[in-house]
């Protein structure tokens, strides 16, 4: 293990990038706009937790694709909110863009957290009809803690509630952490109290997925080797498990740069992603 003023450098995204509330303000104003701009349901609850809402942004049309995507920040910060222009090349291509927000560390454990994303993607499923959405056609993504949350989803069992094994079609993790024993030695513990106990638990690595769907794994190539190595892993994890996976390195870009690309239509992991969000199906 790296010593701690390193391992800080390596695997908290904020001190490797000391500018980042800069790319996060500027996307906040962006989405800002989107939200004006675009049809969209703001803050439909799903759950009874403070924070358990998401966003809805509608292309025209019944049984269209849906996607799901579920925000970073260690999981004890940042919002929904500032990733809605992410939605807007989604409802372009003909697609539903569902934005999940969730109940934040310390508040909840990160136990809870994951039970909140369950609860959410199997409330999208039931719920997918109201708003031209095809439940059979569902797609995920996140970003950073929020990739690691979409990996969970593709460990759950959904048979165990009566939903189809398979329900996830595609998913999309963006510079993610899927291993989490380094996560008690940060700086950032100190909000997110995870235990050596709650961090195996919930370490995606070697888990087995249960889902047998298509992976892309994406990682920025600016990111610290440490922070990047873990997409590339569990990439690797992905394909050993039998999952159709593609593993994509982006030039020039680090943890806060890399989702103001999924807002450009035209950028190829935007492409990338929109391939997999359209085509996914059973």
């Amino acid at each position: 293990m790296a010593d701690a003023i390193s391992l800080e450098s390596q695997m908290n995204p904020r001190v490797a990038v000391p500018d980042f509330q800069a790319y996060l303000d500027n996307a906040a104003a962006r989405s800002l706009a989107v939200r004006r701009s675009i049809p969209c349901v703001l803050d439909v609850r799903y759950g009874d937790g403070p924070l358990q809402t998401l966003d809805v942004f509608s292309a025209r049309g019944e049984n269209l694709p849906v996607h799901v995507f579920i925000h970073g920040g260690f999981w004890r910060g940042l919002d929904k909110d500032i990733y809605s222009e992410i939605a807007q090349p989604i409802v372009a291509s003909g697609a539903i863009a569902m934005l999940v927000n969730y109940d934040l560390c310390p508040a909840v454990s990160l136990d809870d957290i994951v039970q909140q994303i369950l609860a959410s993607v199997a409330w999208i499923y039931r719920q997918a009809p109201r708003y031209g959405g095809d439940p059979d056609r569902i797609s995920l993504s996140g970003h950073s803690a929020g990739a690691h949350l979409a990996a969970v989803c593709l460990c759950h069992d959904w048979a165990s509630e009566g939903l189809p094994m398979n329900l996830i079609k595609a998913v999309i993790l963006v510079s993610g952490i899927y291993d989490l024993a380094s996560v008690p030695l940060l700086s950032v513990n100190e909000e997110i109290q995870l235990t050596a106990d709650q961090a195996h638990r919930n370490s995606v690595m070697a888990a087995e997925p249960r889902a047998r769907c298509r992976a892309l794994v994406i990682a920025g190539a600016e990111e610290p080797q440490l922070w990047s190595q873990q997409s590339s892993d569990y990439a690797q994890a992905l394909m050993r498990a039998g999952l159709a996976t593609r593993y994509l390195e982006v030039p020039n870009e680090h943890h806060f740069s890399i989702t103001d690309r999924l807002a450009q239509a035209d950028h190829p992991l935007t492409k990338a992603m929109l391939d997999m969000i359209v085509s996914a199906r059973s």
